[in-house]
């Protein structure tokens, strides 16, 4: 689960984003180190997934996105995230 106090204050914003050349599990998910699950990586390749913006470098033209599925960050640069918008953050 996503931890909210780790957003920073303020607008609250999700995007597409993609990974260059990880390691890849025989799933397609991100593996080997960046992995809880015991499985080998099967390849390398792109990795594509949605999340929410962390942090932004605008000096280098860099942003953390959490990745909503495995609540992993990722270092992306400006090409690689689209279909940025605003979101709504719900907590129960």
């Amino acid at each position: 689960m996503i931890d909210i106090r780790e957003i920073t204050v303020g607008e609250s914003y999700g995007c597409k984003f993609r990974v260059k050349n990880i390691p890849l599990d025989e799933f397609g998910r991100p593996g080997g180190m960046l992995s809880l699950a015991d499985l080998p990586i099967a390849s390398y390749g792109d990795y594509e997934g949605f999340g929410f913006l962390k942090q932004r470098d605008t000096e280098q033209e860099l942003v953390i996105v959490i990745d909503e599925k495995s609540d992993k960050e990722f270092v992306c640069e400006y090409a690689d995230i689209w279909d940025v918008d605003t979101v709504e953050v719900i907590t129960e």
